[in-house]
């Protein structure tokens, strides 16, 4: 995938959707996702990087539990052959659930 193709991946999940975070005073309506990159974990041999590996972050937003908009995103994820792996939060203080999916991504281009 390209960072363009991963961006348009996201939009397909049919939320608002940010990279990292909204900017200052654009606080968005629940659910929302955001998204980031948090690192690389490239193949690396004979002093090259071979191939660009991105660890991407998708967080998935809600003021209530959610299992079929977990799902819809899942799919969406599914479809594009990313394997992922899970964690859920509530954030007590912001009174909404936090959903994190974190997978590696291969970057072409």
């Amino acid at each position: 995938m390209t960072y363009k193709e991963v961006a348009t991946m996201v939009k397909s999940m049919g939320l608002p959707y940010a990279y990292y975070q909204f900017p200052e005073g654009t606080a968005q309506k629940l659910p929302f996702i955001c998204y980031f990159y948090n690192g690389i974990n490239d193949l690396k041999a004979d002093n090259t990087n071979y191939q660009r590996i991105a660890v991407l972050n998708i967080e998935l937003y809600t003021k209530n539990k959610d299992f079929a908009r977990e799902s819809a995103v899942e799919s969406v994820l599914a479809d594009n052959h990313l394997t992922y792996s899970k964690e859920e939060s509530y954030i007590d203080n912001e009174k909404m659930w936090q959903i994190a999916y974190e997978m590696e991504v291969l970057i072409n281009g």
